[in-house]
C-alpha cells in the first residue's frame, strides 16, 4: 500500500470515528484535543475532508478493477 494511500485511509477512519463519537455522545474528539475552533483542529478537519476526497481515487480504481469479473459472472449465469 502507498504511503499517502495509508496515511489518508488512517486520516478518513479517525474522521468517522470522530462523527461517530459526536453522533453518538455529543463529543467532539478533535476539538476536545486541540481546542474547538483552533487552527490546529481546523488544520486536522481539513485533512480529514482531503483524504476523503483522496480515497475516491482507489475506491474508483477498485470499481474499475473488477467490473471485467463481474461482466464475466453474470454471462455464465
Amino acid at each position: 500500500m502507498k504511503p499517502l494511500n495509508l496515511i489518508t485511509l488512517i486520516l478518513t477512519i479517525i474522521g468517522g470515528l470522530n462523527w461517530g463519537l459526536v453522533g453518538l455522545a455529543d463529543f467532539d474528539l478533535v476539538a476536545a484535543i486541540f481546542g474547538s475552533g483552533s487552527a490546529a483542529a481546523r488544520t486536522v478537519y481539513v485533512l480529514v475532508g482531503l483524504s476523503a476526497l483522496y480515497q475516491l481515487l482507489p475506491l474508483t480504481k477498485a470499481f474499475k478493477l473488477d467490473e471485467p469479473r463481474a461482466e464475466a459472472a453474470h454471462r455464465a449465469r
